[in-house]
């Protein structure tokens, strides 16, 4: 589920691992509550922040992109989870060079590292993966174009120019996890208005689509709706699960570049 949920909260010709700059500034935060759906029952399940903000890196100016994620609830007493994802992008080309992947849940604890270098059109990915008392994983994973870590594929998303995308249009990228290269595409499903708690959000809605053993359903596992505005932020996020879906929805955001227009009314 987290592999899914990350991509879900990041087609055009854009240089790999480039960030979005001109759509956001230094200091930006969006809140999200998660929940899990069954059937009728819709249970609050956790939080998460997503923020950017500038930072240095290997003593180089760089970018700093994280997401905070905590059950609460009643998911708090049957599987407690607080993850830390970290992705630091170079800050004059905007690419990609290092991400990790803080995991606790209550009785395990491991932290996934990636290390990403570039040679012409390859990407070379160190994978490290380890507890506080062995290292599980130690290798190194070669691809070509488009690859990204969990998180850093919802900045992809935000960077897609949607004047160049038409019904259908898949926008293909590979996620490096553990030893694996997981292959994923984005699919563009045009503009969608949805309603939360009153209000009426504007969007551009996607597919995502996921190419690996893990997923019992690979072909639109997951949706997103991206905020209509400048911003292209998430406002809801949906992903299959083996029983149930777990659904995003935006709560509050703050130092937003852009006005926060894809909210477009209120019900009375």
């Amino acid at each position: 589920m987290m592999i899914l949920l990350c991509c879900l909260l990041g087609c055009a010709s854009l240089a790999a691992q480039e960030i979005p700059v001109s759509r956001f500034q230094p200091g930006e935060t969006v809140n999200y509550q998660l929940y899990f759906k069954w059937g009728l029952i819709m249970a609050k399940a956790g939080e998460a922040t997503l923020s950017v903000d500038k930072a240095s890196f290997q003593n180089q100016p760089a970018w700093h992109y994280s997401l905070l994620f905590k059950t609460n609830g009643l998911f708090e007493r049957v599987y407690r989870m607080r993850d830390t994802l970290a992705c630091f992008y170079s800050y004059d080309k905007g690419r990609l060079q290092y991400s990790s992947k803080h995991s606790d849940d209550g009785d395990y604890y491991s932290i996934d590292e990636l290390t990403f270098s570039y040679v012409k059109d390859q990407v070379h990915v160190h994978s490290k993966r380890y507890t506080p008392t062995r290292v599980k994983i130690d290798t190194l994973l070669t691809a070509e174009g488009n690859v990204h870590d969990m998180l850093s594929a919802t900045m992809y998303l935000r960077s897609l120019d949607w004047n160049r995308l038409t019904i259908g249009h898949e926008c293909p990228f590979l996620i490096a996890v553990g030893r694996d290269m997981v292959r994923a595409a984005f699919r563009y499903e045009g503009q969608q208005v949805i309603e939360r708690d009153g209000v009426k959000y504007r969007t551009r809605h996607f597919y995502v689509d996921v190419y690996d053993e893990a997923f019992t359903q690979s072909k639109a596992a997951g949706e997103v709706w991206i905020g209509d505005d400048e911003n292209h932020i998430p406002v809801k996020i949906r992903a299959k699960l083996k029983i149930g879906a777990a659904e995003v929805y935006y709560k509050s955001s703050q130092n937003l570049k852009f006005p926060f227009s894809c909210g477009i009314s209120a019900t009375k």
